[in-house]
């Protein structure tokens, strides 16, 4: 009887079935084991999510919990969002063993113990701990002193992680482990080398480690010379290095490993999958992300909520929201709150806002709440759609109907909903009676609106309480300077502009980037020529002339000089902006019919959004271009965005 109940014990994949386990253990007799009642626990505590109340229940009720039974639960908070509580449970272990010598505690509790308070970052309760630890003589236990060096380096004090490393008579390659991690989170990088060439043994967690140390420090050249000399890659090693080149904007190389992976007949794991798909959403390759895709389905990998989260994201920002909605619409798993708010988020991004507010319904319906993440992005929608009255009542629902208090994403939001709307004033006043201090991305939002519909008094109001942030964003100044100059104050935009100069503040460079046959293309106004800069000047200069002569085109020199263009680096050549170069590109060398699909850091200028219109209508072209803002999808000569700035 006893192995049939940890059978099905080990069976039980979800909270309700282990309540049935319970009942006939309360039936049989069993639950008073405490061996069965120990792997019970267990279950609960560590490997069932979110079954920990349950745990804690269950251990209340249980006489006389052995030290197992403490480290259980123990263990279990310790992993769970409330590490405190592990505390709480051991003051109650430490009143218990005063009584039975039984409870006493061992190198499993410090070591759970001390995983919690590095956890929720509590120095005081770490060193508490360590003294514990000392008073029990378990500081040299070589499990104890490992967690140790871990939970000082957590708490940012490497000094006490290397004193407790230096202290240790034998310590193993766990140990080392733990000291180059610390080093690593320390910002101490020359430590975490040395160390690691001192090692005497190093397994391929040790390599491991030192490529994500690298890349989390944005050490792209080191991450490559780890990469290359490790003569045996697991499973995280190719993951590991996915993901840092993700990260650092690598797009190339993401693609060039991941098909390296395949080649060596190697298996990608759900880390690998989500990092090349991220680096597909990010980069804006649809054709690359699509060959993905169909690895994933033809793989049996469709199953794992996390890679049909990153597909909906994916899809979402290389410009296809229908593909979207069908991974969403067939997703084999139960949908998670992330897969909902990808979607939404898409729908935002799109200007989809009626359709996100509706899958937000359609959330709610399916038993989902949504959190205050969810809500950035249906306030987006609104905002972006023009949708003023559905973003007050999303707003308020958030606060009255789900008692979720507005972050400052959400007032900016609000801020951006009023100013797109032109209704500056409200949403100056909306600022200033903000809960939370408005900080610069706030008096960023209404300064780009006030640049948008031309006030000058609100917008030198709005600079002058981002100085006071004592910032210096070369934004501000070109988003003011383009206030006056819509104004034709050119006096005070040559002030702004000395004052730049002065101040050695430079425009942030703008580039866009489009795929063609599965490789990234990134072009820069300005950049020095070479064959394929050289193929997309001559093609924009044929279609510059050809849009002048067929569709009246007339370059619009100041809207698109003085708009929001801190992207260029040569502001007057307009017809020679990075988004032209890459639609240029495209035009030579995708076949006739192929949607042209780009992704710009930064936004797009009016002169570039009236090209593109052009374009799509002259040659019959479809467009899509994600700026740093929104989606365009230009068709038949007009956009998605219907010119809603």
């Amino acid at each position: 009887m006893n192995q049939l109940s940890l059978y099905l014990l080990n069976q039980c994949k979800t909270l309700k079935t282990v309540d049935h386990i319970h009942a006939c253990l309360l039936k049989t007799g069993l639950f008073s084991d405490p061996y069965i009642f120990g792997k019970l626990l267990h279950h609960c505590s560590v490997t069932i999510s979110d079954s920990l109340d349950y745990a804690t229940r269950l251990f209340l009720h249980y006489p006389n919990p052995n030290v197992f039974m403490y480290n259980t639960l123990i263990r279990g908070f310790s992993e769970s969002p409330r590490p405190q509580n592990s505390i709480t449970t051991f003051i109650e272990m430490r009143r218990e063993s005063s009584l039975f010598s039984s409870v006493a505690p061992d190198s499993f509790t410090f070591a759970f113990l001390l995983k919690a308070a590095a956890n929720y970052g509590s120095l005081m309760t770490g060193m508490q701990l360590h003294c514990q630890a000392l008073l029990h003589g378990l500081d040299g236990h070589l499990f104890v002193g490992t967690t140790l060096i871990s939970m000082y380096g957590e708490c940012g004090r490497v000094d006490f992680s290397m004193k407790v490393f230096d202290e240790m008579l034998e310590p193993n390659v766990v140990a080392w482990n733990a000291a180059v991690t610390a080093c690593f989170r320390g910002g101490h990088l020359e430590s975490s080398e040395r160390l690691f060439e001192s090692m005497p043994f190093k397994d391929s967690t040790s390599w491991n480690l030192m490529l994500a140390g690298y890349a989390k420090a944005g050490e792209m050249e080191m991450v490559r010379k780890v990469f290359s000399e490790m003569e045996v890659k697991d499973d995280v090693s190719w993951s590991s290095m996915i993901t840092a080149l993700t990260q650092n904007g690598c797009f190339d190389e993401v693609f060039s490993v991941f098909m390296d992976l395949q080649r060596l007949g190697l298996r990608p794991n759900e880390v690998s999958l989500t990092g090349v798909l991220s680096a597909c959403a990010q980069a804006g390759a649809f054709e690359f992300g699509r060959v993905v895709h169909g690895f994933v389905e033809k793989s049996g990998f469709r199953w794992i909520i996390s890679v049909n989260n990153t597909l909906i994201d994916m899809y979402s920002k290389c410009g296809n929201v229908a593909m979207a909605r069908l991974v969403l619409e067939t997703m084999p798993a139960m949908k998670n709150i992330v897969s909902w708010t990808s979607m939404i988020a898409g729908l935002a991004m799109h200007g989809h806002g009626e359709e996100a507010i509706l899958l937000l319904h359609e959330m709610e319906e399916s038993g989902i709440k949504p959190d205050r993440i969810t809500f950035v992005p249906v306030l987006y929608a609104c905002s972006h759609a023009g949708l003023i009255e559905q973003g007050h009542e999303c707003f308020s629902k958030m606060k009255n109907v789900y008692n979720i208090e507005p972050s400052i994403e959400h007032y900016g939001c609000m801020v951006d909903l009023y100013g797109r709307a032109g209704d500056l004033r409200k949403a100056y006043e909306f600022i200033c009676q903000m809960p939370v201090p408005p900080n610069d991305i706030i008096w960023r939002t209404l300064l780009g609106a006030c640049s948008i519909h031309g006030n000058v008094e609100l917008a030198e109001q709005v600079k002058e309480r981002l100085s006071e942030l004592c910032l210096t964003d070369s934004g501000d100044y070109v988003l003011l300077s383009n206030v006056y100059a819509v104004a034709g104050k050119w006096n005070n935009v040559e002030t702004v502009r000395r004052s730049m100069i002065n101040q050695r503040i430079k425009k942030t460079p703008g580039w866009s980037m489009i795929e063609v046959d599965k490789i990234m293309y990134s072009f820069v106004a300005g950049e020095k020529q070479n064959n394929i800069t050289k193929e997309a000047y001559d093609k924009l200069r044929e279609i510059m002339l050809k849009l002048k002569v067929e569709g009246g085109y007339v370059p619009e020199v100041v809207g698109s000089v003085l708009h929001d263009v801190e992207d260029e680096e040569k502001e007057d050549l307009v017809t020679k902006h990075s988004e032209k170069l890459a639609v240029a590109f495209g035009m030579a060398r995708l076949c006739k019919g192929s949607v042209i699909r780009i992704v710009k850091n930064l936004r797009i200028c009016r002169d570039c959004h009236t090209v593109m219109k052009l374009i799509s209508k002259v040659y019959q072209s479809e467009i899509v271009v994600r700026d740093r803002s929104r989606f365009h999808s230009f068709k038949d000569g007009s956009c998605s965005c219907r010119d809603y700035w």
